[in-house]
């Protein structure tokens, strides 16, 4: 006890623990397996995407959730910063991140990173990780195109329409704007 507190932990925070103890309870469910077996097929998926796309993975590839594209090789000088920019506009959120062995400083870096848990928890898998690796790998190869992000941006809305944050909710609410008109 006395290693923890009073200098490290300040109290029990119950509240914390209530919520470890539902987060662990969940790990343990066939379906959390399935869930993490999911990311990684949809994060594999993706990769192989890019890479057919001509996109350079700065591992080759991945082995867990996360994907790093070198944007500033791929879009013949497009920072990271510039394609994390590009992305936003048409609702592809990334982040821009460092390489190894980056010339570009931190703040503007030479790559993004891409993680695929949101896109799995929506319940999309391997066939839109492929649409989405296209959409990537169009605003990198062209980020400043008037035309391509207007088609990146309609092919965003039309994805996450199929796949809404909260399906119950969205049907709820798609149900009651039908009925009031």
């Amino acid at each position: 006890n006395k290693a923890v507190f009073p200098g490290v932990q300040g109290g029990p925070l119950v509240h914390i623990i209530a919520a470890k103890a539902v987060a662990f309870g969940e790990a343990l469910q066939a379906d959390f397996k399935n869930y993490q077996q999911q990311i990684l097929d949809n994060a594999q998926a993706l990769a192989d995407e890019l890479k057919a796309q001509g996109m350079r993975l700065v591992s080759g590839g991945t082995d867990n959730h996360l994907i790093l594209i070198d944007v500033f090789e791929n879009g013949k000088g497009i920072t990271g910063k510039e394609a994390e920019k590009a992305l936003d506009a048409v609702h592809i959120t990334v982040n821009k991140n460092t390489i190894p062995f980056d010339t570009n400083s931190p703040f503007v870096a030479s790559g993004v990173r891409i993680g695929t848990p949101a896109l799995s928890t929506r319940g999309m898998k391997e066939t839109e990780m492929r649409e989405i690796g296209r959409m990537i790998a169009s605003i990198i190869r062209e980020p400043n195109s008037e035309a391509v992000q207007a088609k990146v941006k309609r092919e965003v809305a039309e994805l996450t329409d199929k796949f809404p944050m909260y399906p119950t909710r969205y049907k709820e609410a798609k149900t009651e704007a039908i009925s009031a008109s």
